[in-house]
């Protein structure tokens, strides 16, 4: 059961990876929990729920209209109902300028769908 839950979660990443290239805050956000929460690498305060997630993606696109994304080295781990991905993130600027970090999203299946409950993101250092 877990490596099918394995590409299904991979293939959210992927989706999610393409949204956010695009500025597409719909398919940005469509794998994401309503009740969720987590840490971005650019603010201290949690960011909870899908208005306040809205509101960092368009906060990123306004400050870097050319802003890519990607991930790499992505490994999903299936415990029950529960799953979770790190991955390294790479994000362009523009300008030459890129940020990089590691990231967790862990998942909970809600009937037959996987959603984002929590997500941590950190700069490397």
């Amino acid at each position: 059961m877990s490596k099918p839950v394995q590409q299904q979660i991979l293939r959210l990443e992927r989706e999610q990876a393409r949204a956010i290239n695009q500025g597409d805050l719909r398919g940005a956000t469509c794998m994401f929990d309503k009740s969720f929460v987590g840490f971005s690498s650019t603010k201290h305060e949690r960011i909870r729920g899908l208005a306040a997630l809205g509101k960092t993606f368009q906060h990123y696109w306004k400050r870097a209209p050319k802003m890519t994304y990607r991930i790499a080295q992505p490994q999903v781990h299936v415990n029950g109902d529960t799953a979770v991905a790190t991955f390294y993130w790479t994000v362009g600027l523009g300008g030459g300028r890129t940020v990089r970090g590691r990231g967790t999203h862990v998942f909970a299946c809600k009937g037959k769908d996987w959603r984002v409950v929590h997500e941590h993101f950190s700069r490397a250092h």
